[in-house]
């Protein structure tokens, strides 16, 4: 990261703060067990674990798509715990983006309006300097006016990073983002998430269940029973595929 970028983070709050977070569903199921975790800004983590380790529960929490039975939940220094879902939708609207499996994408939109999409909904002007760059950065100069089908898989899912930027979020949260692509397509998407982060300072938290993936962030967290059971720097996939294996998974 720049010197500029980390200066400003470094005097904001963390893009994400969780304090003793937990989730109890009907039945007594715990998908989450007093789980702590704090993400800087201007950093790239990734979240794995077995199905059913409470990795998709810990990013619904974390992103306001879902309540924690107990605990705190703290998006770019704001309290979201005990919102009601009008305002946690503004607040997802303004502090956070989303890249999924599925692009997502509209079909009979072109892929400018889809990116853009987000802040016409939300009643704001799109930065056309910002767009411009992001643009380039993924290297869709020249497509804006192409409809989604016009596009490769890939493509598609640079366009969807694109929209999930397009609001400057505090965070951007990628539930399996190179699920559904071929591994060059991947190893583009994930090249681009982790260049956005180091160069531009965005955050981003990802749950994957491929240790390659995960490989390429700063920070990975190995999840199991609803709890955080290990935390890598630096993580290389070798020692992940072996965490897992340990659990079960791999």
């Amino acid at each position: 990261m720049n010197t500029a970028v980390a200066a400003t983070t470094a005097q904001r709050a963390p893009a994400i703060a969780l304090a003793q977070v937990g989730k109890t569903y009907t039945g007594d199921v715990r998908a989450l067990d007093d789980v702590s975790l704090t993400v800087e800004h201007g950093t790239f983590l990734a979240v794995m674990g077995p199905s059913g380790s409470g990795k998709s529960t810990l990013m619904h929490c974390a992103a306001g798509l879902d309540s924690p039975t107990s605990g705190s939940v703290r998006i770019d220094g704001l309290e979201i715990t005990g919102l009601d879902e009008t305002r946690r939708t503004e607040l997802r609207r303004e502090r956070v983006g989303f890249v999924f499996q599925a692009y997502n994408l509209i079909p009979s939109l072109s892929i400018e309006d889809n990116i853009t999409l987000p802040l016409r909904l939300a009643g704001r002007r799109p930065d056309l300097e910002w767009v411009g760059t992001l643009v380039e950065r993924v290297g869709l100069a020249g497509r804006l006016d192409r409809r989604p089908a016009e596009l490769s898989g890939g493509q598609q899912q640079r366009a969807a990073v694109v929209r999930a930027l397009v609001a400057k979020p505090a965070v951007v949260f990628a539930d399996e983002p190179t699920g559904a692509l071929d591994l060059r397509s991947a190893h583009q998407v994930l090249d681009l998430l982790r260049a956005l982060v180091d160069d531009l300072g965005q955050t981003v938290v990802m749950v994957t269940h491929d240790p390659a993936a995960a490989a390429r962030a700063h920070r990975a967290l190995v999840m199991a029973d609803g709890r955080v059971v290990e935390s890598m720097d630096a993580p290389t996939a070798a020692r992940l595929a072996g965490r897992l294996a340990s659990l079960g998974e791999w």
